[in-house]
Parts: C-alpha cells; sequence; structure tokens
C-alpha cells in the first residue's frame, strides 16, 4: 500500500509531463495521471465526465460528482490517484476547491481533503528558451505528441510549416518564467518541499525519473533500463536549434 493516496505534478506546457503521465500509467500501479481540471469551466468538466448539470441542486453537489468521476478516472485500476495541475487553470481550479471545503483555508490540506495524503511534484524546465520555442512550434505546426513511430498521438490544427516568430518566443519565454515562478511561490506559501523533476533529466534518464516518482510513492516497482518503449517521441528537431542559435543571436545584438 502506497504512503501517498495520490500525487500532484504541477508544472507547465511543454516541460514532459505527457511523458511522465504516461509512463506513470503504463505502470498500472501509479493511477492514470493527466490534466483532469484542465480548463477553467466547470460546464467543461461536466462535459468531460458526461455529467447532466440538470441532475444536482446545488454547486458543491455538483462539484462533488465532478470530483468523483475525476478521481476514479485518474485511479483507474490502482489505489493511487494521479493528477497533472498547470498554472493557466489553477486558480479556478483552487476556489472550486475552496467551495467544496469552505471551513479548510489551507490550499495544501484542501487538496489532501480532496484527493487523500498526496505527494507534489515540481516538473520544471530548466532552459525556458527551449520550451519557450518548442510551445511556439507546437502552436504552429499543430502537432504537440507523437510516438516514437512517428504516429501522431495529439494534433490540434491543420499540418503547417513553421515560421521563427522572435516576439511570439520572447512572450512564452516570459510566460513560463512567471509560471515557475507562481509555482515555487505557491510551494513556500503552502510549506510544501515538492518533488522535483527537470525536463532534463527527464529526457536524459526517463527510467530514473519514474523510479524515483515511484519510490516516493512507496510503490513496489522496478522501472526497465532499456528505454526502448518509451510512448513518447521527442519532438525537437533541427528547426528547434536553429531557432535558438537566431534567437540568442538576435537578443545579443540588442544587449538583452
Amino acid at each position: 500500500m502506497a504512503h501517498f493516496k495520490s500525487y500532484v505534478i504541477c508544472t507547465s506546457p511543454r516541460s514532459g509531463s505527457t511523458l511522465l503521465c504516461k509512463m506513470l500509467s503504463n505502470t498500472r500501479i501509479a493511477g492514470v495521471p493527466g490534466s483532469h481540471f484542465h480548463e477553467p469551466s466547470l460546464s467543461k468538466w461536466l462535459s468531460d465526465y458526461d455529467l447532466d448539470p440538470d441532475d444536482y441542486s446545488s454547486q458543491q453537489e455538483t462539484l462533488n460528482a465532478v470530483f468523483a468521476s475525476a478521481i476514479e478516472r485518474g485511479k483507474g485500476e490502482s489505489d493511487v490517484f494521479g493528477l497533472r495541475l498547470q498554472r493557466h487553470s489553477f486558480a479556478f481550479f483552487m476556489r472550486q476547491l475552496g467551495v467544496l471545503f469552505p471551513e479548510i483555508a489551507f490550499e495544501k490540506e484542501r487538496l489532501s481533503s480532496a484527493f487523500g495524503t498526496t505527494l507534489f511534484i515540481h516538473l520544471t524546465r530548466e532552459n525556458k528558451l527551449d520550451q519557450a520555442i518548442s510551445y511556439v512550434k507546437a502552436m504552429q505546426t499543430g502537432l504537440w505528441h507523437a510516438a516514437p513511430d512517428g504516429t501522431e498521438l495529439e494534433r490540434l490544427s491543420e499540418p503547417k510549416e513553421p515560421n521563427y516568430n522572435a516576439q511570439a518566443i520572447s512572450k512564452m519565454l516570459s510566460d513560463f518564467v512567471v509560471m515557475d515562478s507562481d509555482w515555487k511561490t505557491w510551494f513556500d506559501t503552502q510549506k510544501i518541499e515538492p518533488l522535483k523533476i527537470t525536463y532534463e533529466d527527464l529526457s536524459h534518464d526517463p527510467q530514473a525519473a519514474l523510479a524515483r516518482v515511484l519510490g516516493r510513492l512507496g510503490l513496489g516497482f522496478e522501472p526497465t533500463r532499456t528505454g526502448d518503449d518509451l510512448p513518447v517521441a521527442k519532438l525537437a528537431d533541427a528547426t528547434n536549434k536553429d531557432w535558438s542559435d537566431r534567437y540568442i543571436s538576435e537578443m545579443s545584438e540588442l544587449g538583452t
């Protein structure tokens, strides 16, 4: 039996969270972690779980149904609930927890009341420029995730050629710095010492990162060391490198 009843991966886009979530899910003992509350919209949550709002007489009753459905999905066949949280919907998510647990002021305790004793994982990317470029490129091409054999796992728009855009990269670079700072501030405020995993470490040795999470969860599982069966391919290519070199050169010329 795991010491923790749940875990929350606190992260931002293009940080490797899809890879980590899929690897954890594939163990079949660590839940089915995902962005179960991805959109900051109660109606979207209801739709995601095929729930009819007319079946509930109050917001609290509605939220109880949503969270019960999310926990069932996020546990899968295991005893552990897995959740990925991103900053864009975090404030809305916490306000809904406030409706469910109005008597609890501390947000960390609200999460534990909802999901049980919780392990917090901070998945961050140290190279924020690469993260920004990856995001801008995905937005342009429409391709967000692919399998190692090239099969598309997530496409959000028709295929388009990527075009270098320094302004878009700068904006995302700033956004990702702020998101990371916001997570760190929240951890400090809530007196949380998260398990920190970097995208760079995850990319270098995915199985070691998986083993760290499973070890902290108290789950007896030996990850494979081959790495040949990773569920998500790395999409960075020569274009990413060219954009990075160009951006750094331009910013250097501007003295920034």
